[in-house]
């Protein structure tokens, strides 16, 4: 791996660019925890399930940059590579994912760059996931630097049928026979009805509460 630094950029270094993803990734996971605690106290339920983070190695930036045709530098690195910061949300029900990422959104100092729905509109494969690229403010001791972080949320059952579609595009190098891709198309709409049937059968439960406390 060779990230060239250059210094027409506040994050000259590849420790820094550590400091600060590591940094914003710990805000966004706080927030996340501070919400779902909320809710909890609030509604006496917690939209969130897990969450998981992560930061992108070195060499799948490198990777990343030459792929789109731009030096391997600090500057590009940060400027072209939006998921260098990625945190997973794994929630029960699709209804909670709409509400999480509405919370998120709603935090004074977040600035949501893009949003990308796969679920309203699947990818080819079968992905589902809703995605935000979004920014947040890592403070240090002598500024501010705002850090870009990719959100993805989804319910169990997709980060489940993900997980498989990832290990399969890895374990063919993205060539996966075309029977085990329609396979794959097939479990995604199987997860589909899963999500459906539980969210109608979580509200259902509901209700029925609902009625007894009156």
């Amino acid at each position: 791996m060779e990230l060239r630094e250059e210094c027409d950029s506040d994050i000259d270094s590849w420790e820094e660019v550590i400091l600060i993803y590591r940094s914003a990734l710990k805000q966004i996971s706080v927030k996340l925890e501070i919400l779902n605690d909320e809710f909890q106290h609030v509604h006496r339920y917690n939209p969130i399930e897990h969450i998981k983070s992560r930061l992108k190695t070195s060499e799948s930036i490198v990777k990343k940059l030459k792929k789109h045709g731009y030096e391997s530098t600090i500057q590009n690195m940060v400027r072209y590579v939006n998921d260098i910061a990625g945190i997973r949300v794994i929630c029960s029900f699709t209804t909670d994912i709409y509400r999480i990422a509405e919370m998120i959104a709603n935090q004074s100092d977040i600035q949501v760059i893009t949003v990308k729905d796969y679920i309203v509109n699947p990818k080819p494969s079968g992905y589902k996931s809703y995605h935000m690229l979004i920014t947040v403010p890592v403070y240090l001791s002598d500024r501010i630097e705002h850090a870009k972080v990719e959100v993805q949320i989804r319910t169990v059952a997709m980060d489940f049928w993900a997980s498989l579609e990832h290990k399969i595009h890895y374990k063919f190098e993205g060539n996966a026979p075309e029977y085990i891709k329609n396979e794959l198309i097939e479990c995604a709409k199987m997860v589909s009805e899963l999500d459906e049937k539980m969210r109608s059968l979580n509200e259902e439960v509901l209700n029925i509460s609902g009625r007894n406390k009156r």
